[in-house]
């Protein structure tokens, strides 16, 4: 770790640990997109990232402060705490090779979804979150966009990655910014994009949603990647089934239909529709689909417990996507899937599930709270949308560097939010009734008294 490394690390462990609520979370995500990789420490043989210290400070602050308590677990709490579980205790009986980065993923697995699941307390503070964001961004963005312009990324400085020329696509270049790919870094702003979207909804949150927008567009454009720009694209057309939300049930049906009648007609499996796709966006759409191909065939040999990836060295032909030793693994079911069984699948289906009922729980009370449209709405539904543009990008790759705590950031946001709103219709059914007001975290009574503060 450099000296301009960890300075911004301290100063950001600090924030975490004493500021307010609202601005730790914004110190959390500082920190995702200004620390790279490659400031750590190597302690005992294991890398300890920056970002895992920030980690472990907001884990931490939320325990110390009583910002989360795991007697509140719910549904969602639940099946995340399956899926890592279950994964690394099947690994673990299975194999002795790469432990150290199996046991890692769980603990960052751990330490950021419930950090986040304590930060993010309601609607209006997540909100806010979203407004200040874009303060960080408009810097990041400035960055990236220079890196384009001149090739040379400032993100060196602390260790970040350059392309150069072997880093092209269509003759443009292909930005990292701190991320270690453009992927990553396409799919960190495809996954906000709907966000600032719902907040676009909200008449007078327009003009700062709008130049988030621009933000996430120029980001995904800077990447040039496939992955990022079919999420972004996918994400903006879930937007404009808007006008369906209250039929979603019907939707889901059609989809089910569309893929029937695409495999009844189609001559090869329907996940080619990956390399159609990429004939558009531009990107590796058929290797992704021939990895889903050559995977199934292979089924036997990982469904039960998973299955070791050196074994997988010659699936490709004539070596293509092989980089330490196996197949490039880029898909986020998949690696699931070898690491630990079709089980590890069915549970990272199960919190997918569990996550996209949670929201449409919260957006039925909302609805039925008022026969207008509320600004939660728009923020629910933009969560729904973000979720749908993160599946569309495990098809494509799975994470790594940073770009693991924005999702558990996002999917901690969706689990609080809907709780959130879920109590706080409770709660208001409750005074209607002439009962007493239920406590709710994050409710604008309490957060009247945290920003006096």
């Amino acid at each position: 770790m450099n000296p301009i490394g960890a300075c911004i690390l301290v100063v950001l462990i600090s924030v975490v640990l004493g500021a307010s609520r609202r601005m730790a979370l914004l110190g959390m995500m500082a920190g995702v997109l200004y620390l790279t990789q490659a400031q750590q420490i190597p302690v005992l043989g294991l890398n300890l990232f920056a970002i895992r210290f920030l980690e472990l400070a907001g884990f931490v602050r939320v325990l110390a402060r009583r910002e989360f308590s795991f007697r509140q677990l719910n549904r969602i709490d639940r099946a995340l705490l399956w899926l890592y579980g279950y994964t690394t205790v099947v690994f673990l009986l299975r194999s002795t090779d790469g432990l150290a980065y199996q046991i890692g993923m769980a603990v960052d697995a751990f330490l950021c979804y419930f950090t986040f699941r304590g930060l993010i307390n309601g609607v209006e503070n997540f909100r806010w979150f979203l407004r200040a964001f874009i303060i960080l961004l408009v810097p990041y963005t400035l960055l990236v966009v220079f890196e384009s312009v001149t090739g040379q990324n400032l993100f060196a400085l602390l260790g970040g990655m350059t392309g150069g020329s072997n880093w092209m696509r269509h003759g443009l270049p292909r930005c990292f910014g701190s991320f270690r790919q453009p992927d990553t870094l396409g799919m960190f702003a495809a996954s906000f994009l709907p966000l600032y979207v719902g907040l676009a909804c909200i008449a007078r949150e327009r003009k700062r949603a709008v130049l988030g927008i621009c933000l996430c567009v120029v980001l995904v454009v800077a990447a040039n990647s496939g992955g990022a720009a079919s999420g972004a694209a996918m994400g903006l057309v879930c937007w404009g089934a808007w006008r369906l939300r209250t039929q979603m049930r019907k939707v889901r049906w059609g989809m089910v239909a569309a893929i029937a009648a695409l495999t009844l007609v189609m001559k090869a499996p329907i996940w080619y529709l990956l390399a159609r796709a990429s004939d558009i966006t531009g990107g590796d759409g058929w290797h992704r689909a021939y990895l889903i191909d050559v995977s199934f065939r292979h089924l036997g040999l990982w469904w039960f417990a998973g299955m070791n990836l050196i074994e997988t060295v010659d699936w490709f032909p004539d070596g293509v996507l092989v980089t330490t030793g196996a197949a490039d693994i880029t898909n986020q079911f998949l690696s699931f899937g070898f690491t630990a069984g079709l089980s590890a699948i069915a549970l990272l289906i199960l919190l997918l599930a569990r996550s996209f009922g949670g929201l449409g729980k919260a957006l039925a009370a909302v609805r039925s709270a008022s026969s207008e449209t509320s600004e939660a709405e728009f923020l629910l539904w933009g969560l729904g949308v973000m979720l749908v543009v993160h599946i569309v990008n495990w098809f494509d790759i799975t994470y790594f560097d940073q770009m693991y705590v924005i999702w558990f950031m996002q999917l901690a946001a969706i689990s609080s939010l809907s709780d959130y709103c879920l109590q706080t219709e409770t709660s208001a059914q409750s005074e209607a009734a002439g009962g007493e007001t239920t406590n709710i975290p994050g409710h604008p009574s309490e957060i009247v008294v945290e920003n006096q503060q």
